[in-house]
């Protein structure tokens, strides 16, 4: 892990307008907003909506990225409230092992423990987050990819929603760790209400 100054951002208010970025203003305007701070997550503007959005950084990746520790990566995020409940904790909780100097290794396996021990939920049905921003950077191969919505279920097989085959627009992605599928969906729009990309995944 490189030094954690260099995963924090130094605007606050720039990472408070990344992280509204994830989803249109019409959601994002009303979330709760969360900052990374030297001793994590912390809230930077109270919310009433039920939503929050913040930044991912590169630890919030599958345990085989190549860029976990990329320092460069910023993912916003506006998180439902199912959402918040069940899938906030893991970004907590990995957030709070990466910031103690945990190997990628420790993280994984002190996460799934977590999660066998049941101090991490499951899932919620209806757990789903907004991923539109156009001025993320999600890590080196993708820049920001493209504007999309995520659906968090418990380990599923990515056919049972017809994840990855041919002709669908849902990918899948797995996090055996903490028991958990993440499908995702692209959606035509940025946040901004300007086109995406178009074209394959």
């Amino acid at each position: 892990m490189a030094p954690i100054e260099q995963y924090l951002m130094t605007d606050r208010s720039a990472e408070i307008a990344l992280a509204r970025s994830a989803a249109p203003d019409s959601v994002s305007r009303d979330a709760e907003v969360l900052v990374l701070t030297p001793r994590g997550y912390e809230t930077a503007v109270k919310g009433g909506n039920g939503f929050v959005c913040l930044v991912e950084r590169s630890w919030s990746d599958g345990s085989d990225d190549p860029e976990f520790w990329n320092p460069k990566a910023r993912a916003p995020l506006c998180l439902n409230a199912p959402a918040v409940r069940s899938y906030l904790p893991l970004t907590r909780k990995r957030t709070e092992l990466a910031l103690a100097g945990r190997s990628k290794a420790q993280i994984f396996e002190a996460l799934s423990a977590a999660v066998n021990q049941k101090q991490l939920p499951a899932p919620e049905p209806g757990a789903m987050c907004f991923m539109m921003s156009k001025d993320g950077h999600l890590n080196d191969r993708d820049g920001h990819w493209r504007p999309h919505l995520m659906f968090f279920a418990p380990l599923t097989a990515p056919a049972a929603w017809g994840a990855g085959l041919p002709g669908s627009p849902i990918l899948a992605l797995d996090s055996p760790e903490e028991h958990l599928t993440i499908f995702l969906v692209p959606v035509a729009r940025w946040s901004d209400g300007t086109p995406g990309p178009q074209g394959d995944h």
